[in-house]
């Protein structure tokens, strides 16, 4: 059995792993899956038996991406560069994914399931005072990754592309699939994600968030009703 891949592309950690995938010519057999129809809630990888899987809907199974992202660096003998045997590279690499988890990631999903989600679960518009709170949260953490991390450098890492810049701009593609246009007033932010998008190829990163991108158009009919529950349990824990 060849390698399979079960992703639902309006998950991040899904589009990290695609876009990974297909940018270094790895083969695998594409299984789509549609979660917000209620089709099965697990992404995984599996190959002659062997198989690494995630729970879509967790927010805590980061550690699982991350294993299959470099299940596949080393079993495909990727360049380098992706995750660097250079201890120095290396150690920027982890850093950063062992920071982004509940800062990028969870910032830049609160934005996504406030803006587009609480007003179909509640059927009202979103309050302005809600909106200015979870962007001013995503905008401080922003802050410190372009301080921290991207500093005056083109990478992540350095010179070249990472897997810390494909996870990072994956996860902040989900507020602009919201409507949240976070690189506009945002020159560094902007060019990095230009350069990240030209190592890993535009065509097929633009392919891989066609569906994120219009997101903002979701209605409450395309979702299945456990997940809106699973939304408005996410949301209410997040407003505690």
């Amino acid at each position: 059995m060849g390698l399979e891949l079960y992703l639902d592309l309006l998950s991040q950690p899904c589009r990290s792993i695609y876009i990974f995938a297909r940018s270094n010519n790895i083969p695998f057999e594409f299984k789509h899956v549609e979660l917000m129809k209620g089709e099965r809630a697990t992404m995984s990888l599996r190959e002659s038996g062997f198989r690494v899987q995630k729970h879509l809907l967790s927010l805590t199974s980061f550690l699982e991406v991350i294993a299959i992202l470099l299940y596949l660096a080393r079993k495909f003998e990727t360049p380098d560069h992706w995750y660097p045997s250079d201890l120095q590279k290396r150690a920027r690499v982890d850093e950063y994914l062992s920071w982004q988890h509940v800062n990028i990631r969870g910032k830049g999903s609160k934005l996504f399931l406030t803006k587009v989600l609480l007003p179909l679960l509640t059927g009202q518009p979103l309050p302005p005072e809600k909106l200015e709170s979870v962007t001013e949260e995503l905008n401080i953490v922003l802050n410190q990754f372009e301080e921290k991390f991207l500093q005056d450098k083109p990478f992540i890492a350095g010179s070249e592309v990472s897997l810390a810049d494909l996870v990072a701009l994956v996860e902040l593609m989900q507020p602009v699939g919201a409507g949240y246009d976070l690189f506009e007033e945002r020159p560094k932010l902007a060019e990095w994600r230009r350069q990240v998008e030209e190592a890993v190829g535009k065509q097929l990163f633009q392919e891989a968030h066609e569906g994120i991108l219009n997101a903002k158009n979701l209605t409450a009919d395309k979702i299945a009703p456990e997940l809106l529950e699973h939304f408005k349990h996410q949301l209410l824990k997040q407003a505690s």
